[in-house]
């Protein structure tokens, strides 16, 4: 397996390639999406970022992570739009790919294979800590997967559990730290009871 590096960036400029991103809510995902892209940007590549057209919660149009940081992005409510909208694209950003359809794994790959690197950041489980929409699938195809974690509320220790605290069995529910905490395991087995 090839690692990103700036040692290779030429090369990973002529060849397409797929990052994930993956981890709990308020583990820096978005944080390192943007971090990634505006490197990019810097570097003088053409970069486009999306996100499901349902995330609304800080911005309806741009990429916010929880702290304030932002960057441009097009809403979008199907994955086969990216296709549409990435030509003459050379990097690839896509934020909260937990929401998008299952297509999302092929449309990755479709942009990999003509070159094109694509950065995806999403939630790898749910709140019932289960592998969520099509983040199991782009795993297995990434080139490179990086897992980032919060900090648990409770103990202090790595957190990868996001942790529903309001009810509801809805597995996609948009919320904040009013509706969400990062768990541990062990804190989050005692809480729901495993």
């Amino acid at each position: 397996m090839e690692v990103y590096s700036e040692n290779n960036m030429q090369e990973t400029r002529c060849r397409g390639r797929i990052e994930v991103i993956c981890g709990s809510m308020f583990s820096g995902k978005t944080e390192e999406l943007i971090r990634r892209m505006k490197r990019a940007k810097f570097a003088k590549q053409k970069v486009e970022i999306f996100k499901p057209a349902i995330d609304t919660r800080y911005s309806e149009e741009d990429v916010v992570t929880h702290e304030g940081q932002s960057i441009a992005s097009t809403p979008l409510d199907s994955s086969a739009s990216i296709l549409l909208l990435s030509s003459d694209i050379n990097v690839v950003g896509i934020d909260e790919a937990q929401f998008f359809d299952m297509g999302l794994p092929d449309i990755c790959n479709q942009l990999a294979n003509n070159g094109i690197r694509v950065i995806v950041a999403g939630l790898d489980m749910d709140f019932r800590g289960v592998p969520f929409g099509p983040m199991p699938q782009l795993m297995a195809i990434a080139d490179e997967v990086t897992k980032v974690h919060a900090i648990c509320v409770q103990c202090g220790d790595l957190a990868m559990y996001s942790h529903r605290k309001v009810s509801g069995e809805k597995q996609v529910m948009l919320g904040e730290t009013q509706e969400y905490e990062p768990l541990c395991r062990n804190c989050y087995n005692k809480i729901v009871g495993k």
